[in-house]
């Protein structure tokens, strides 16, 4: 009888145990699939991204092109992991502070400013999301960030050295253009380095023995009337200042160069493929398409304060030897040879 209780009695404890183990098994599994789901719900996290252009999609599609590549590298795709918020002033600087609120109020987690005009309107419409900018623009000059090492605030990104290369394009109209006396300098009074641009581009004037003719262009409307100016002071060449609504007329500029038979160098990116005579000037391409690195950096946790604002290292000078052509000049064999690229 006793040996009969104690079997009962082990069997009562085994089966005691397995319910215990089986209990022991489900609790597990339970948290292994809140888990799992928690890793879904994180790694299924889609972050929106604020866009503000000056232009449209239209005149800066090669720009954009090149900030959507840069995304797609570091594993971003539209509409699975990521949503951009698109917002284009299409030319028209006085739409840009409402634009600039839009995305604000769509509470975006980081906002990409294309133009010192959009940074401008995003930096005065936020002062807690974060920013990411590509201008050619000098940010620190323009008021944007402290310094280029320690930005500070919530801006950061990609800037040109605008006021600096005024005197190199100075330089290039020196060596390209004969008995090279007057150059008229086409710049937006609005623009953030209008100042600073104009003091570089006069100390190289005077360098280079060279007088300027500053001709302020506020409003697309005023091309032509610049174009008359120049003419009737018998400039002999032109240079083009980097910003974003003149990069919007930048046919129109190029036409109008061409009937002048006006020597011009420009100093945006891609203006000499379209019948511009010289551009030199950072590539806008590469900037926008490291902008990326920056949104990717800020979504990931890091603060546009403790980022470094990049700066480019590689200038590229282009020019249009069918546009010398049609104006009647030659480009010395000197400086061919330093050019990145020769449209022929």
């Amino acid at each position: 009888m006793t040996e009969v209780r104690g079997r009962r009695s082990e069997a009562s404890k085994g089966t005691a145990l397995g319910a215990l183990l089986l209990a022991l098994s489900c609790f597990i599994a339970v948290l292994v699939a809140l888990c799992s789901s928690g890793n879904a719900q994180q790694r299924e996290k889609i972050n929106r991204i604020g866009f503000l252009g000056f232009n449209d999609p239209a005149s800066s599609k090669e720009f954009l092109e090149a900030f959507q590549s840069g995304l797609r590298e570091l594993g971003y795709i539209e509409g699975q992991n990521i949503v951009v918020e698109y917002r284009w002033a299409e030319g028209k600087p006085e739409r840009l502070p409402r634009l600039g609120a839009e995305l604000v109020s769509l509470k975006v987690d980081v906002i990409f400013a294309a133009a010192a005009s959009s940074v401008k309107a995003a930096k005065n419409a936020t002062k807690t999301i974060p920013i990411v900018f590509e201008t050619l623009t000098d940010p620190v000059s323009a008021g944007f960030v402290n310094s280029l090492a320690n930005p500070g605030a919530n801006l950061t990104g990609i800037a040109g050295l605008a006021p600096e290369l005024s005197g190199k394009r100075l330089e290039l109209l020196k060596e390209v253009v004969r008995k090279l006396a007057l150059v008229s300098v086409l710049a937006n009074p609005m623009n953030p380095n209008f100042h600073s641009i104009l003091s570089e581009s006069e100390k190289a004037a005077l360098a280079l023995n060279l007088r300027l003719q500053v001709i302020e262009l506020r409003q697309p409307i005023g091309v032509n009337g610049a174009f008359e100016k120049m003419t009737k002071e018998r400039a002999d060449a032109l240079t083009v200042v980097p910003d974003s609504m003149l990069f919007a007329q930048r046919k129109a500029i190029v036409t109008l160069a061409l009937q002048k038979r006006l020597p011009a160098v420009y100093g945006m990116s891609g203006v000499a493929e379209i019948g511009g005579l010289m551009a030199y000037s950072p590539n806008q391409r590469e900037m926008w398409r490291r902008a990326a690195t920056y949104v990717d950096k800020i979504l990931k946790g890091a603060k546009p304060a403790d980022l470094p604002v990049e700066q480019p290292t590689k200038f590229e000078l282009v020019i249009n030897l069918k546009t010398a052509k049609q104006i009647g000049l030659t480009i010395p064999p000197n400086v061919l040879a330093r050019a990145d690229k020769v449209i022929k």
